[in-house]
């Protein structure tokens, strides 16, 4: 299997709001990308694609299962924060946790919101969010 990352796709993009997210996902990371297409399906079962743009766009999803109060409040008040993303507004840089896969800094933004569900006062968890990778963060 070939070594690939976003990162390979992607050029650099200042953030908005100069803060790296440094939170390790303690259930799952996601990777999924697409391009802008529009696909047309004919009565005979063929495709017409429509490429409207050949850049790549990356969307990550983390999942935070048992997270400590500390992480779970460090994601709700980036979120709601307007100084900070400011909900979808923002971006931020983002640390990728591939480990030797994907060791790089992204920028993100929010592409859904958090939310946190407390079970008890050491049981927090934060169901997938989705953030939107804008590019490499700088260094």
């Amino acid at each position: 299997m070939a070594n690939w990352e976003m990162w390979d796709e992607l050029s650099e993009v200042s953030p908005d709001y100069d803060y790296l997210l440094d939170i390790r996902p303690t259930t799952q990371l996601t990777e999924e990308g697409d391009c802008s297409q529009v696909v047309h399906e004919g009565d005979d079962n063929s495709d017409a694609v429509v490429t409207i743009s050949s850049t790549s766009v990356f969307y990550v999803g983390l999942q935070f299962e048992n997270a400590s109060e500390s992480d779970s409040g460090t994601i709700m008040d980036l979120y709601h924060d307007p100084d900070k993303a400011n909900r979808r507004a923002n971006s931020f840089k983002w640390k990728h946790y591939g480990e030797e896969s994907d060791p790089h800094d992204y920028t993100v933004k929010f592409a859904s919101a958090p939310k946190r569900t407390v079970k008890t006062p050491f049981n927090v968890s934060i169901d997938v969010i989705k953030l939107k990778v804008l590019g490499r963060a700088p260094a």
